[in-house]
């Protein structure tokens, strides 16, 4: 599994993975150049399980982004989970396409590398260390053309954006396995602010179990001003298998 959703089946570490499905995955075009630096509280039923922080930027043409996804708050004390994730591609103003995706699993039993390399928006390698047993439900890599990598999508999705670009997303994310859908619709203006209604969706490569226990995650996301004068991302709210869930910028 993968960023956001490479978390194992064990108790605390199922409890953040639960809880990240709060965040939305997908691209949203905005203005050509920028720099971000976003930090969100992971929090799920009440108690802060993580934390996500995400350095972006744009510039020429081009984008870059670090990300580090962690347990924290007492979920952090008793297990100690990380995942760092960097990407880098190209951006024509209203699209992201990835060109490599790197991404480090730590926890407590096991460490992993985890890579895709990009050509012409289409992953042509996908790699593991220590390697991964192909599964036969794993999508195919050569037909993901047009999709985008975890960080990509996470960075895309919760960096500021114009107000008249908000709540417009409807794309594909690729994690080395699966691949699934995001989006965004319904703005609704609430004074200075704007709140999205959203869905994610599993597509393929996930195993039956999973499509049956739930292959849709409704959320609601809300924008506030930000300082340069765009929106930002303040807060994002599902109901997760494991209850209530929420994203937090701090």
């Amino acid at each position: 599994m993968r960023f956001l959703s490479s978390l194992s089946s064990r108790p605390v570490a199922a409890i953040l993975s639960a809880a990240l499905l709060v965040a939305p995955l997908g691209t949203a075009p905005a203005r050509a150049d920028q720099s971000d630096k976003i930090v969100f509280d992971v929090v799920l039923k009440g108690i802060r399980a993580g934390e996500l922080a995400i350095n972006g930027k744009i510039t020429d043409g081009a984008y870059g982004a670090n990300g580090v996804l962690q347990t924290a708050g007492l979920v952090g004390l008793l297990r100690k989970i990380k995942f760092s994730a960097s990407v880098s591609g190209l951006y024509d103003g209203q699209k992201f396409t990835p060109m490599k995706y790197s991404e480090v699993d730590d926890a407590p039993g096991r460490k992993s590398k985890h890579q895709i390399i990009y050509k012409n928006g289409t992953p042509v390698s996908v790699s593991q260390q220590p390697p991964r047993k192909p599964s036969p439900r794993d999508v195919d890599p050569a037909k993901q053309g047009g999709t985008v990598d975890p960080l990509t999508a996470l960075y895309a999705v919760l960096r500021d954006v114009p107000r008249d670009e908000a709540c417009k997303l409807d794309v594909k994310m690729y994690d080395g396995a699966r691949r699934s859908q995001v989006r965004l619709f319904e703005p609704k203006p609430d004074g200075k602010n704007i709140v999205c209604s959203g869905e994610y969706r599993r597509l393929a490569g996930f195993s039956e179990k999973d499509m049956k226990e739930k292959s849709r995650f409704a959320f609601t996301l809300y924008y506030e001003p930000s300082p340069n004068g765009g929106l930002q991302v303040d807060k994002i709210e599902t109901d997760t298998l494991y209850g209530k869930g929420r994203l937090t910028r701090q």
